[in-house]
């Protein structure tokens, strides 16, 4: 491991993962979870995968206050003064700025890799790689940098990147493009200058704090008083009393979209964003008959094309059933066909109305 003192890292852990119900809730969200069975969550695989070149010290977990112990208990090289916790939703802006203006008043010259907690990467050598040369583009240039992954079909659950075609491996992106129909997502990929938005950047702190007073200057009057807040005592009374005041836009909306210096790295490195039942069924080994399991002891009986998620060791039988989600967890039972998997976002609004907040 590299103990390169300008090397820092977000990782963005606030979100609920709700698609991921019933293992995801709002108590105890997916990247607190070993989703694949490995022995490791996808928060701490993520840590490990980046303290590989980052510095455990500068290594920032953003997430909402209320996972505070969960994050300590899970991540054991992380210390209090590492978590950037939001008081309220306001998508991830606000909680980058948040981010660049404390890890600036530690360090001006940092370099940052903001990624988020729930993916999955195959080949971390190649990704640590990936990192590093962004990281030595960004150190040299005034640059924001995302990670395109390579598209291997016409996929309408991601959003994606165009760039300008040209020799160098790090390119200019010429616009992005959120979640398009099946049409549009073929030609993109015949075209061959289009990639999936992984929703992971590279930036030093300077170029991203300059980017925000450029597109969103009311945001950086909100979040930077000019006292050196940062890194002190006063630093959390000081978030919680402004940070509901910014406004509650992506990083993609207010920043990537409109800055001129924004490229784009293209990447290949077993990415799965893991972030649907069908997303984690596709990551997973499966039986002659294409069914994947987590955590269940299973019979399949004349069975095909299904995803079993359970606490561990549970037996289960299936008979007769073909491409279906089933996941069991404490006193919930969800039975979903695949194609409806969207649905389960849903599914969990009415859970709560009918069983109440703690099942969701």
């Amino acid at each position: 491991m590299t103990n390169n003192k300008n090397y820092y890292a977000v990782i963005m852990a606030g979100g609920v993962g709700s698609r991921f119900w019933p293992m995801s809730t709002s108590s105890f969200p997916k990247q607190f979870h070993d989703m694949l069975g490995v022995g490791q969550s996808l928060i701490q695989r993520t840590f490990e995968r980046i303290n590989d070149l980052v510095p455990s010290k500068n290594i920032l977990i953003a997430t909402n206050e209320r996972y505070e112990d969960l994050v300590l208990e899970q991540l054991p090289k992380t210390s209090k003064n590492q978590l950037l916790l939001e008081p309220a939703m306001r998508n991830t802006a606000p909680c980058i700025l948040y981010a660049a203006l404390k890890i600036y008043n530690q360090n001006p010259d940092a370099v940052i890799l903001v990624a988020p907690s729930d993916h999955w990467i195959d080949d971390e050598h190649e990704f640590t790689k990936n990192i590093k040369t962004s990281f030595n583009a960004c150190a040299e240039k005034d640059i924001l940098m995302t990670l395109g992954i390579q598209p291997d079909n016409p996929n309408t659950g991601y959003g994606y990147i165009q760039f300008e075609k040209e020799a160098s491996q790090i390119k200019k992106v010429k616009n992005f493009t959120e979640k398009p129909n099946l049409e549009t997502a073929e030609k993109f990929l015949e075209s061959g200058d289009y990639l999936w938005n992984a929703g992971i950047f590279v930036w030093s702190a300077k170029s991203i704090i300059k980017a925000f007073k450029n597109s969103l200057p009311e945001m950086v009057d909100t979040l930077d008083d000019g006292n050196n807040v940062y890194n002190t005592d006063f630093e959390d009374d000081f978030i919680k009393n402004n940070y509901e005041k910014c406004e509650n836009i992506s990083i993609d909306f207010g920043i990537m979209e409109k800055a001129k210096n924004v490229h784009v790295l293209p990447v290949d490195f077993g990415w799965n964003d893991l972030g649907t039942w069908g997303s984690l069924y596709n990551k997973l080994e499966k039986d002659e008959a294409k069914n994947a399991v987590v955590g269940a002891n299973t019979i399949f009986r004349d069975a095909n094309g299904n995803m079993i998620r359970t606490q561990s060791g549970k037996k289960v039988v299936i008979q007769g059933l073909s491409n279906y989600i089933i996941v069991e967890k404490e006193d919930v039972l969800l039975i979903c066909p695949k194609e409806s998997e969207q649905d389960i976002k849903q599914i969990t609004k009415e859970v709560k109305d009918t069983f109440g907040d703690k099942f969701v």
